[in-house]
């Protein structure tokens, strides 16, 4: 499938770098195929999990990273040169995994159990961020008169 060149669009454009590379990445072919298989889940209005199977990985065979805006998990099995295999079916290759994350998305926790790399997520907006009702307030009652009248009163308090 050929490559959608976003150049010209990102030479014309001020502020939208993360947006472009966010659309440059999602545009990009995945060599890495389907290995290993994992899950994204939302567990709640705010919080995500990322299952991935790593069946023979120990912990100190994986590296998890976190970038601004970026999830990187890496494993590379480490090989026992004592072993002979005469058959091997279970996939210990290398990996990278690559997720793109929102803004304001923090990892905070990974594990391993059962075969499972489980990394926990959570989108936590700035308090600045968040949206707020703002009070409204009248300096004095309105009463029903003509919105005329009103206009006139207006104008007599600005003048």
């Amino acid at each position: 499938m050929p490559g959608f060149d976003i150049g010209p669009l990102m030479r014309s454009t001020i502020g939208f770098d993360h947006l472009w590379r966010l659309l440059d990445s999602a545009l990009q072919v995945d060599e890495s195929g389907s290995y290993p298989p994992y899950n994204i889940e939302k567990i709640g209005e705010d919080r995500y999990r990322i299952v991935m199977a790593v069946a023979g990985f120990t912990p100190e065979d994986l590296e998890v990273t976190v970038e601004p805006n970026l999830l990187v998990v890496r494993g590379k099995r480490r090989e026992d040169p004592n072993v002979q295999y005469l058959h091997r079916g279970i996939a210990g290759r290398a990996f990278e995994r690559r997720f793109q994350l929102a803004d304001h998305v923090k990892v905070v926790d990974a594990r391993l159990e059962n075969g499972l790399l489980v990394i926990e997520l959570v989108r936590e907006i700035p308090e600045a961020l968040k949206p707020r009702r703002i009070e409204i307030r009248s300096t004095r009652t309105v009463e029903a008169e003509p919105a005329e009248s009103r206009v006139e009163v207006r104008k007599q308090q600005a003048a």
